[in-house]
């Protein structure tokens, strides 16, 4: 069957506009650690995919999951003492004050909870989120994404400008000042869900900032920003979704931005493909929770997630992985900085561990970001068998993020791929 034909056929049983990556969508049948293989045999590197955050088919996390599903897998309403004892193992890795989890199956649910979680903690209804952001895509989680700044149409949901240093709201600003400047944004948020009579809940982030562009975020803003939240009578909500499980070289998103959540939600990276996600807080947030809203999901807290989600923490610490991730991402970005020079059409390089974005602009002094030039580099890349894809605010960031197993040799080999594809757009 031709790629064509099946494009033809997914049209038809999916419905036509479902998305696919790149100009010459790939047809994906088998996965290997960081690699994949379409369907005529050709190898690619994935350095975009953080659900199979321990490698496409990890034969411990496989056994894990053979084993669980032949024995027994049943809905939460029965006492089952894997799911106690991966909530606990999760909840360690957290520490003070997370004490308990609430397991659910996507990062949009997880979400989800905690905006409920911190609505009914305060009485209020109001959220606080930055204006290039997203969450996930229900209908209450989707009123989040990309809200201009200052739009008051969505009557429960506030934005504020992204705190960044790439393109600084206050030009020519220290970046103490810059700091003051985005609090203030955040400030006038939180008082406009207040005169509204909303009232305010709490202000969720990724902790990142991934779906804004991984932008350089100025110094102590997120701590004061936490600070500015609590103070206000609202709730701190981290949404670890992507930065999370050692993407950053450390357990957590926050612990590089350098701030602490009250409600913390993981998704993707935890069932290493499997459904399996999380909203965690203290336990007297999540017993108030439980008392007012009887949440309950008919697939999550299972024996299987727990046994895989255990898993996935036994290779993460077994083979060092948040180190490799620390190490291999440090080499690899210095290595793409170091190619400024030569490419006039990066304008930033920036990210943690094994989370990078090279962000692509027009050679002017306004830093004109080029959308077009970096979906044709992330097109040349896969066409040299390296996987990314473009995102950020202006979808002008190559953004790559390949499974934690992602080593040495292979960031070697997309450099040399990565250098072919420079000296193509020279000439």
């Amino acid at each position: 069957m031709t790629t064509q034909e099946l494009m033809a056929r997914r049209d038809r049983a999916l419905g036509t506009g479902a998305p696919l990556f790149y100009n010459a969508p790939l047809h994906i049948v088998r996965g290997d650690g960081v690699y994949l293989y379409d369907a005529d045999g050709r190898e690619y590197v994935d350095m975009y995919n953080n659900v199979p955050c321990v490698g496409h088919a990890n034969p411990h996390v496989v056994e894990a999951m053979r084993r669980q599903q032949s024995t027994l897998n049943v809905h939460s309403r029965y006492l089952h003492e894997g799911i106690v004892e991966f909530a606990e193992r999760l909840t360690a890795l957290y520490g003070p004050p997370i004490e308990s989890v609430i397991v659910s199956c996507s990062g949009t649910e997880a979400v989800e909870v905690a905006l409920r979680m911190a609505r009914v903690a305060t009485g209020k209804g109001g959220i606080v989120c930055t204006n290039a952001t997203y969450h996930g895509n229900s209908e209450a989680v989707g009123k989040l994404t990309r809200l201009a700044a200052g739009q008051n149409s969505v009557h429960d949901v506030r934005s504020f400008p992204f705190p960044e240093k790439f393109r600084p709201i206050v030009a020519g600003a220290t970046e103490a000042e810059l700091a003051d400047a985005y609090l203030a944004r955040l400030g006038e948020a939180i008082r406009s869900l207040e005169e509204s009579g909303v009232g305010f809940a709490g202000l969720i982030v990724c902790s990142i900032l991934a779906n804004e562009g991984l932008p350089d975020i100025p110094s102590g803003f997120m701590a004061r920003a936490a600070e500015m939240v609590r103070a206000a009578g609202g709730l701190m909500i981290a949404d670890e979704v992507q930065a999370g499980y050692c993407r950053t070289g450390n357990w957590w998103g926050y612990e590089v931005s350098g701030f602490r959540p009250d409600i913390i939600v993981t998704g993707k990276p935890m069932g290493n493909g499997l459904p399996l996600a999380a909203t965690a807080a203290s336990k007297a947030l999540v017993d108030e929770f439980r008392a007012r809203t009887r949440y309950f999901n008919t697939f999550a807290s299972s024996p299987l997630q727990a046994a895989v989600g255990m898993a996935v923490l036994d290779v993460i610490e077994r083979d060092g992985l948040r180190q490799n991730v620390a190490t291999v991402g440090a080499a690899l970005k210095k290595a793409l900085v170091a190619r400024k020079a030569d490419c006039p059409w990066i304008g930033d390089v920036r990210g943690h561990g094994l989370f990078i974005g090279i962000e692509v602009v027009k050679d002017d002094a306004a830093r004109t970001p080029d959308q077009e030039l970096t979906v044709d580099i992330v097109n040349r890349l896969k066409d040299k068998g390296f996987l990314t894809s473009n995102a950020g605010v202006f979808r002008n960031t190559v953004k790559i993020r390949p499974p934690l197993v992602f080593k040495s040799q292979h960031a070697e080999a997309f450099l040399a791929a990565f250098d072919e594809m420079a000296f193509e757009i020279r000439h």
